[in-house]
């Protein structure tokens, strides 16, 4: 489908499923009032009054919201069902269970609107984000000091070392949406984690890239139903475990990243992702699991063996594969140290 062209300088799209209970507080602060973005909702097959709180939305709002209602099929495909439909120059998901920080938002769309009135367009803009705990109101913001050079344009020739959990995820991604469509970008249907396939497969196509050090992104987590809840990790292992194969299979490490720092930013993403899927297994402890974990180093070492072999020198790789009870025991003591001191479920 070949979306129709418009003005407009960002399209932002909102997964909905069952959303009733907060999706209003997210989308008041996407409309801000200006009508060169686009709201796209997606109605993912919602059983509750998603899609009339939607409707509403549209009626209030015309020039900005859009509504599309589509049989359920995963975040995956409310994401891919936005992409095809967007319009803007610009491409950003919102969970409906999130919002964005108002005045850092009107920071952010001028500074689209800025690329795209002059020669210089930002293949990727990178903005922070904040987590926003819902059982303690605890709140940490991830920032690229250190690692990218802010406010001005730069290629990944310019990139520092990142820190631990200054990975660039969906939140703090905004990217060009030819990119998306150039990259050839596909996210698995009724699947969870696809967030990370979305950040990570079209990364060798970003080229000029710049970081604006706004705390845009709101993400609200600690609900029981999240995806980056741990029971339900545990219960999605094979999920994430799916999305961990695809991503060693997207990009074959390092040529095929373009750019020796881009390579190596992807290798410890992929680890860091890699690890997750690890824990989640151990942390599972059924035999099932555990064999999965086997069939995942099976899958990745077949995709690229030097790639295996790379990550399995990382330390947080290491740590995440310990073999026996005891090693088992280890790596849950490590993940169980970093949920503490970082608060990322």
């Amino acid at each position: 489908m070949t979306p129709p062209t418009s003005d407009k300088i960002l399209s932002l799209v909102v997964p909905c499923y069952n959303s009733s209970s907060y999706m209003d507080h997210c989308l008041d602060t996407l409309v801000n009032g200006t009508e060169n973005i686009e709201v796209i909702i997606v109605d993912d097959g919602s059983t509750d009054d998603t899609a009339t709180i939607a409707d509403t939305w549209k009626t209030r709002y015309p020039e900005v919201v859009r509504v599309i209602h589509q049989d359920n099929k995963g975040h995956g495909g409310a994401v891919m069902a936005g992409l095809a439909a967007a319009t803007g120059t610009y491409f950003y998901v919102v969970d409906s269970d999130d919002w964005l920080d108002s005045a850092a938002f009107g920071v952010t769309v001028d500074k689209l609107e800025a690329f795209v009135s002059s020669d210089e367009v930002a293949d990727i803009l990178i903005v922070n984000y904040v987590y926003e705990h819902a059982t303690h109101g605890a709140q940490r913001v991830v920032a690229y000091d250190g690692a990218l050079p802010k406010d001005r344009f730069f290629t990944w020739d310019e990139a520092g070392p990142f820190r631990m959990g200054q990975n660039i995820m969906m939140h703090s991604a905004i990217y060009r949406t030819q990119v998306l469509r150039d990259c050839g970008l596909s996210l698995p249907e009724h699947t969870f984690y696809v967030d990370n396939l979305f950040v990570y497969d079209p990364l060798p196509y970003t080229k000029d890239l710049f970081y604006l050090p706004v705390d845009l992104y709101r993400y609200f987590i600690g609900r029981d139903d999240q995806s980056v809840n741990e029971s339900s990790m545990v219960k999605r292992v094979d999920e994430l475990i799916r999305v961990t194969e695809m991503m060693a299979a997207s990009v074959k490490l390092p040529d095929g990243a373009g750019n020796p720092k881009l390579a190596s930013y992807m290798m410890s993403y992929l680890g860091v992702v890699v690890a997750s899927a690890s824990i989640a297994a151990v942390l599972a402890g059924t035999p099932e699991a555990l064999q999965r974990r086997r069939a995942m180093w099976a899958s990745i070492k077949e995709t690229d063996a030097q790639m295996a072999s790379q990550l399995h020198r990382q330390l947080r790789i290491i740590l995440a594969n310990l073999p026996g009870p005891i090693g088992r025991m280890i790596c849950v003591a490590h993940y169980r140290l970093a949920q503490r001191l970082f608060h990322f479920n």
